[in-house]
């Protein structure tokens, strides 16, 4: 079982992790990289998208609708991403504004259709989750309140040897308003290159037992299981977290032997 993939930064379109070489169902993840004034249409009819803008600015449009400039940071490390919605059976095209352009292209099928909209950087939510080497702030990028079939979205940033998605946790089983099942994707960077951390994946029953080194570029998919993950001392850590499933949010269960260290 290989859960990890590696995507490598370069111009172009690059399916990353898709319903034919992954194990999950509803979430997908593809990569857009653009220089300046250059653009590119998606046309994917059945699914729903979330462009989250890693760096730079462009603007998004089609039928009906103009984004004229979405993203606002230089880098992963500057805040929470800006990001657009598209609905069901809706061809976008993107054009880089202003220097290069790095989007995460979020998506999964969807039945309904919902109107595209923008997401401000004012208007993601951040926490500070978790205490003493286990805090990290988490924004929620593409929350449960906002319009889609599927997906939900945020990213973490962790510091200089700690920890997170700890206490371990997972959200596998349909056991509402308990947990949800929810597919999971984790993208990582990291802010020098030669930074790196670990990501574990396992269930309970033990068929699934993964530990990964992750590097800048690196995905690990989450199709059920607990995932913990820590980075190295010395180096700061980035992961936008793509999450679908027939219920959105933070539906997830603790592990249970794990709970003490909250409440010590």
């Amino acid at each position: 079982m290989n859960l990890k993939k590696v995507y490598t930064e370069k111009y172009g379109y690059e399916r990353v992790v898709t319903s034919k070489n992954s194990s999950l169902y509803y979430a997908e993840a593809d990569m857009l990289k653009l220089a300046d004034g250059k653009s590119y249409t998606v046309d994917e009819p059945g699914k729903e998208f979330v462009l989250i803008v890693l760096y730079g600015k462009c603007s998004v449009r089609g039928e009906g609708f103009a984004f004229d400039e979405v993203g606002s940071r230089e880098s992963v490390f500057d805040g929470a991403a800006e990001s657009a919605y598209i609905g069901k059976d809706t061809p976008f095209t993107v054009t880089a504004k202003g220097g290069d352009v790095k989007i995460a292209v979020c998506k999964a099928p969807a039945e309904k259709y919902y109107a595209p909209y923008q997401i401000k950087k004012a208007d993601v939510t951040v926490k500070t989750f978790g205490k003493d080497s286990f805090v990290r702030d988490v924004a929620f990028t593409f929350a449960e309140t906002n319009p889609a079939n599927h997906l939900y979205i945020g990213e973490f940033w962790v510091n200089d040897g700690n920890w997170a998605s700890y206490p371990p946790h997972k959200h596998d089983v349909d056991d509402m308003p308990r947990e949800g099942a929810l597919d999971e994707i984790y993208y990582f960077e990291f802010d020098k290159p030669q930074g790196f951390g670990f990501q574990a994946v396992y269930s309970a029953e033990g068929d699934i037992n993964e530990v990964y080194k992750i590097e800048n570029g690196d995905f690990v998919e989450i199709p059920r299981g607990y995932h913990p993950m820590t980075v190295a001392p010395g180096y700061k850590n980035y992961c936008l977290w793509i999450m679908a499933g027939k219920e959105r949010g933070l539906l997830s269960a603790s592990e249970e032997c794990h709970k003490w260290v909250v409440a010590k």
